[in-house]
């Protein structure tokens, strides 16, 4: 029998972005707020620190602040004939565990998306004909426009002191920013960071062959900044240590840090830590979730938290796996194309290009995002009618830290093991990078999530089961914009090149992101999404749900931004229409 908790005006659960954001609005609206979190809190005081946060052998290979696959993995397989298996280590992307969520070991790269991608569908069709669209492809526009967003994205700039500069302010487009990103109502709240070597030459290279690259938009702090929350933050240290780390200067903006210092002090707000979300109690009836029941992993017990709203602000699987439990909206069907829940998942195609020079990079000075980019070729910024696909992404060198485990590239032609290696790694281990293609995902008819129907979770649930390969449509994309990369790098002098483009199936070792999308998307339409404009259920009034599971598509740019920026605005439709009137905020 569960233990039965007072009621609450609202629970969330999972305490990342989204979470933490809501729950910040919501307290601030009045509302008496309780946090779920899988998760044991981390303090950036305690668990950030150095010298164990740049330990790369137990923080990034044994992928020490991410969650155990033995309590919770997926299932997997490229086509919905296949049979899927467990993934059993996190080889192609990594899950987090903690209070902060994804967002206190990202890499900090944040981007808006452009006006395009938020009316896809239609502004393809517009452009390219009715018929352009191939009909595997299910592009669908979100019932947002990056002018809803526009206010919500500055205001997570300047949460996180985001630095960058921009290239369209106000509707003029200013030198040395991006010239393709929307209109922006303000400048970035600090300067770029300092350009690495590696950024240097990509500019100089980039420019030369007439492109327009830039300083990547990054919410690692390029001097000390206090956010109008009141947080202090602190200023880059160039340690390299950033994506699957935890931030030893302050400098890199989470949750933890922009928020969780005035959120856990408000007295409407109670955060519960290793509090494992089981199920929703939902009557269908009544269209409402009446709370959330979850496991206490201390003791094992069982809890009920009734609540008037509930806010979903897990990972993309979880919310999808409690969605399904649920029986909230009708289960996607691949067959018939039916079906909202599980619709449209999205990865990210990723490829790369390494680039041996004679010139020396320190590998050990640098960020998680990357120096210099290049966004000429970021979705439909350039003409698709001859090119057989749509989509895109950005270009940029990475340099990580030099992480000696991990960083070992060599020439095309080197032996695997033995002196030769030895000295091949020892040659040209500060004379390589990579660059970087971070592209489009496009939503294709047979990639989604279910239920898998043999595998189970550590408290008997089915495991959230992911078909998924990279569609043709955007292994053309990969080739097209690995080529371009490649021109980039020969335009730096490089001695060697070693293009990468995205052809093989999807597996458990080819990954580069951990940027999953979909499965409850949001949309206009009940019937081909799960979520109004609000990320409001269609189905249940009360339940609303966050994160990158509402995406329709995957856009080329890092997902987090969006993420923010999407909770914001949802948020401020909770506060100043929901509570005045519970009900459905858009009829469909």
């Amino acid at each position: 029998m569960a233990k039965v908790m007072k009621s609450v005006d609202v629970v969330i659960v999972g305490l990342g972005w989204s979470g933490s954001i809501m729950a910040r609005e919501l307290t601030k609206a009045g509302l008496n707020v309780v946090a779920l979190e899988r998760g044991a809190e981390r303090t950036p005081a305690e668990d950030f620190v150095f010298p164990y946060i740049r330990d790369e052998l137990k923080v990034r290979v044994r992928n020490g602040l991410m969650l155990d696959t033995a309590t919770e993995t997926l299932t997997m397989r490229n086509a919905p004939g296949d049979t899927a298996l467990p993934m059993r280590r996190w080889d192609v992307f990594s899950l987090g565990d903690n209070v902060g969520g994804a967002g206190s070991h990202w890499n900090g790269i944040t981007w808006r998306f452009t006006p395009s991608e938020f009316v896809l569908r239609s502004h393809l069709r517009e452009r390219y004909g009715r018929d352009a669209i191939p009909a595997e492809l299910q592009l669908q526009d979100w019932g947002v426009t990056y002018d809803d967003l526009e206010p919500h994205y500055d205001r997570f700039e300047k949460l996180c002191g985001t630095s960058g500069k921009a290239g369209n302010l106000k509707g003029r487009i200013v030198e040395g920013g991006n010239p393709f990103e929307g209109p922006r109502s303000d400048e970035y709240p600090n300067k770029p960071l300092i350009m690495s070597q590696a950024g240097l030459m990509l500019t100089k290279a980039a420019r030369e062959l007439g492109l327009h690259p830039f300083p990547t938009p990054a919410s690692n702090s390029s001097a000390p900044y206090t956010n109008p929350e009141g947080c202090a933050i602190g200023q880059c240290q160039y340690c390299g240590h950033c994506e699957y780390f935890g931030c030893e200067a302050n400098a890199k903006a989470s949750p933890n840090i922009c928020l969780h210092p005035v959120l856990f002090r408000d007295p409407k707000f109670e955060l519960r830590t290793l509090s494992y979300v089981k199920s929703l109690n939902y009557d269908a009836q009544s269209r409402r979730v009446r709370g959330v029941v979850y496991i206490d992993r201390r003791t094992g017990e069982e809890v009920e938290q009734p609540a008037e709203m509930v806010v979903l602000c897990a990972y993309p699987f979880n919310n999808v796996l409690l969605m399904r439990l649920a029986g909230i909206g009708k289960p996607y069907d691949p067959a018939t194309g039916e079906g909202v829940i599980g619709k449209n998942y999205c990865y990210q195609t990723n490829s790369a290009v390494g680039v041996f020079v004679d010139e020396e990079i320190n590998p050990f000075i640098g960020t998680g995002v990357s120096p210099a980019v290049v966004d000429d070729f970021q979705g439909d910024n350039f003409d698709h009618g001859p090119l057989g696909f749509f989509g895109g992404g950005y270009i940029s060198p990475t340099v990580s830290g030099g992480r000696p485990i991990q960083v070992r590239a060599t020439p095309p032609g080197t032996p695997r093991w033995g002196a030769a290696w030895k000295e091949a790694t020892a040659q040209w281990y500060n004379h390589w990078f990579p660059l970087s293609i971070h592209g489009t995902s496009y939503a294709h008819r047979n990639n989604y999530l279910d239920l898998d129907p043999t595998y189970r979770d550590a408290i008997g649930r089915p495991l959230v089961r992911m078909t998924f390969n990279y569609p043709e449509n955007d292994r053309k994309m990969s080739v097209f914009l690995t080529n371009k990369a490649n021109d980039i790098a020969k335009a730096m002098n490089a001695r060697f090149t070693t293009p990468a483009p995205r052809t093989s199936n999807f597996g458990a070792a080819n990954g580069q992101a951990s940027h999953h999308t979909g499965g409850v998307i949001m949309g206009t339409d009940p019937k081909t999404s799960a979520l109004n404009r609000y990320l409001q259920s269609w189905d249940c009034d009360n339940l609303f749900v966050m994160g990158g599971a509402a995406f329709p598509q995957n856009a080329g740019h890092n997902p987090t931004g969006t993420i923010a920026a999407l909770a914001y605005w949802s948020a401020k439709a909770i506060t100043e229409q929901y509570i005045k009137a519970p009900g459905r905020l858009v009829h469909g």
